[in-house]
């Protein structure tokens, strides 16, 4: 990422539009306080990069690696996330408004059902923080992969839609209940969106990014 200066992006609905799936308690927390430290120190890491590229201060770059990759991969995946969510009364949140993803879908693996199942068991089966997301490659089609922390999908693949399994993102509302925040999640779904990035590409889905500088 450049050292560009990032902001929080605006929400494309209210805090309680996602109710009764998620609160607009956990909204409120998770994008004003969670999302925002993650850009607040991502700009910090990035002066600081900035200074020490500068200053010909190869360790200290090589030293706030890890606090760039961490802090931007939030930035990227909550923006990712807030668009790829929908109200549960919207049409853009039914699996019809992505016709040709949901063709795809059912061509790989056999129905909507059995991929919501498939990828609802990735979602449980991350250990500790992480995130779920359903990509495209140009090679072999749509693939379920799982990120751990704040890792981001970056090698090429283009993020169809992330679900963010973090603590942060259910624990006010389903307590340690992470199943029923899985099967929950399913009803705000953004599919308008998701068929969007479904045929576009990689530079299409994070354009997300851009506005937010």
């Amino acid at each position: 990422m450049s050292a560009d200066t990032y902001s929080l992006p605006k929400l494309p609905y209210a805090y309680n539009a996602l109710e009764p799936s998620i609160s607009a308690q956990i909204m409120e927390l998770h994008h004003s306080k969670h999302h925002q430290t993650y850009v607040t120190n991502l700009n910090k890491a990035l002066q600081s990069l900035k200074a020490a590229s500068s200053a010909g201060d190869i360790a200290a770059e090589i030293a706030l690696q890890p606090a760039i990759k961490f802090n931007g991969g939030g930035h990227i995946n909550h923006s990712l996330f807030w668009q790829n969510l929908a109200p549960s009364s919207s049409a853009d949140a039914k699996p019809d408004a992505a016709p040709a993803l949901m063709a795809d879908i059912d061509k790989t693996w056999g129905s909507y059902d059995k991929f919501k199942s498939a990828f609802s068991t990735a979602l449980l089966g991350i250990q500790g923080s992480g995130w779920g997301w359903l990509v495209k490659e140009a090679q072999t089609g749509l693939r379920i992969v799982t990120t751990k922390d704040q890792d981001p999908v970056v090698g090429g693949e283009v993020p169809i839609f992330g679900v963010d399994m973090w603590e942060h993102a259910y624990y006010l509302q389903y307590l340690n209940g992470k199943a029923a925040y899985v099967d929950n999640i399913w009803n705000v779904i953004n599919w308008k969106v998701a068929e969007q990035r479904y045929h576009g590409g990689a530079k299409d889905a994070f354009s997300v990014l851009k506005a937010s500088m």
